[in-house]
C-alpha cells in the first residue's frame, strides 16, 4: 500500500499538477487586479455601475438576476485563458518547435539487406570470372 502511494507521488505528472495549482492560485491574484482595476472601470463607463456584479440587475419578483455578474465571470475566464495562452502556452510551443528543429536528426541512408548484398557479391564474382 505504501509502495503504491510512493509510486503515485513520485510520478512526474503529479508534481506538474501540484505546480500548476500553485501557479494558478498565484495567477488568480493578478487576474483579479486586472479585472478590478481595468475591466470594471471600463464597464462602469457603459453601465453606470461600480462593478459588473451590480450591473444589469433584472428584478424578478422579490429578487434580482445579476446578468452583470455572469458577464463578469465570463470576462474573467476569457482574460485568464488569453493570458495563459499568450504568455505561457504560445511561447512554450514556439520554444519546443525551435528545440525540436535544432535536435532533428536527418534519417540515415538505408543499408541494403543481406539478400541484396549476396546478389551483389555473386554478380561481382561472376563478372571477375568472366573477365579472367
Amino acid at each position: 500500500m505504501l509502495k503504491g502511494f510512493r509510486d503515485f507521488i513520485a510520478r512526474g505528472n503529479v508534481i506538474d499538477l501540484a505546480v500548476a495549482v500553485v501557479i494558478g492560485a498565484a495567477f488568480t491574484a493578478i487576474v483579479d487586479v486586472v479585472v478590478a482595476q481595468l475591466i470594471d472601470p471600463l464597464i462602469s463607463l457603459f453601465f453606470q455601475a461600480d462593478s459588473l456584479d451590480t450591473a444589469l440587475m433584472i428584478p424578478v419578483g422579490s429578487t434580482h438576476i445579476g446578468l452583470g455578474a455572469i458577464i463578469g465571470a465570463l470576462i474573467n475566464f476569457l482574460a485568464v485563458a488569453a493570458v495563459v495562452y499568450f504568455v505561457f502556452v504560445l511561447p512554450m510551443n514556439k520554444y519546443k518547435e525551435r528545440i525540436d528543429a535544432k535536435n532533428k536528426v536527418e534519417p540515415e541512408e538505408e543499408l541494403p539487406s543481406e539478400q541484396q548484398l549476396l546478389v551483389q557479391i555473386r554478380d561481382l564474382l561472376q563478372k571477375n570470372e568472366s573477365a579472367q
